[in-house]
């Protein structure tokens, strides 16, 4: 952690402008399939608890929000205080939602242990290091229940050099060092290490992004 390269703490314009930089990153397309993600990708039923790693906003909780009911709920995770007080502001009034201020890379508290039956983190896993990615993927087997789900919506894994020339922009001027790293990270393998099976896998935005559901199996 202090890595100089790691981007994970959004503040001053990136988070007054933050559902408008992840439509730029998605080439204007995040609006429309980040509903379609929740709505019809994401396997969440009613009663069910869902963390979200990195809350941003709040926008996926609210959308989430109705499929748990009021039997289940939404926990918001983030360490940014610019997007804990727009997302606290936005999920005022919904009962179920509740945001939290946590260090993902860091253990979560006891009460969290096999408490949720799906986690998810939206565009922001690039944003770590290798070596802090395995210790959210720790993390996350530790909140999950045996059977839960854990989707990850990133950047897909593909050859950079082949890339198409306005994503190379993207990831040249606009992210941080670790995006194009992300790009040849091995995550299925590694995500097995702890646990997580590779079940399901979609792309969006030509191919450019995916958003993979891994069950976990204790």
């Amino acid at each position: 952690m202090g890595n100089p390269k790691v981007s994970v703490v959004i503040t001053g314009f990136e988070a007054k402008f933050y559902d408008e930089l992840l439509d730029f990153i998605t080439l204007f397309q995040y609006g429309k399939f980040i509903k379609k993600l929740m709505y019809e990708e994401t396997e969440v039923g009613y009663g069910d608890n869902v963390a979200e790693l990195g809350v941003g906003n709040g926008r996926n909780a609210i959308l989430l929000s109705n499929r748990v009911g009021e039997k289940g709920e939404i926990v918001g995770f983030d360490i940014s205080p610019d997007m804990l007080e727009k997302a606290k502001k936005k999920t005022k009034d919904y009962k179920n939602i509740r945001i939290i201020k946590h260090d993902i890379r860091l253990d979560f508290p006891k009460e969290f242990y096999d408490y949720f039956d799906v986690a998810l983190i939206a565009l922001a896993f690039h944003g770590f290091t290798p070596r802090d990615r395995e210790r959210i993927l720790d993390n996350v087997r530790k909140i999950l229940k045996d059977g839960g789900k854990f989707y990850i919506l990133d950047y897909n894994q593909m050859n950079y050099a082949k890339s198409p020339f306005y994503f190379k922009i993207l990831i040249d001027k606009f992210e941080c060092p670790l995006a194009e790293e992300f790009l040849g990270y091995d995550l299925i393998n590694v995500a097995n290490k702890y646990g997580f099976r590779l079940t399901k896998k979609r792309t969006y935005v030509k191919g450019l992004f995916q958003y993979s559901e891994f069950t976990l199996e204790k």
